[in-house]
């Protein structure tokens, strides 16, 4: 926490509210995918938590770049869809996400 009582976190996930000084500047929606994997039923527990952790960290990247890129301080992430990829030619499977965000400064 800085001396002003603020936090360095920039992205707040649903029910976690950004600080409530932060005023509105307008909505967004970033994009993030996952790795491809092998598209089998082997693993596919595993391979679907890799998929989300990978695709949750690309998302919080993108939402930081975003709100640097736009001139806010935060993103208060509101919605998220998330859908299961395949590419049957290739046989492999990945997540990709969509999170609707505010942006506050």
């Amino acid at each position: 926490m800085d001396t002003d009582g603020t936090s360095d976190r920039v992205v707040y996930w649903h029910r976690d509210l950004p600080p409530v000084f932060a005023n509105v500047l307008g909505e967004g929606e970033v994009e993030a995918t996952s790795a491809r994997v092998a598209g089998t039923l082997a693993n596919r527990d595993r391979l679907w938590e890799q998929c989300l952790a990978e695709m949750m960290a690309a998302a919080q990247v993108r939402l930081e770049q975003e709100v640097g890129r736009r001139g806010g301080r935060y993103a208060h992430v509101l919605n998220e869809t998330i859908d299961t990829k395949r590419d049957d030619r290739t046989g492999e499977t990945w997540l990709h996400g969509r999170f609707d965000y505010v942006l506050m400064e």
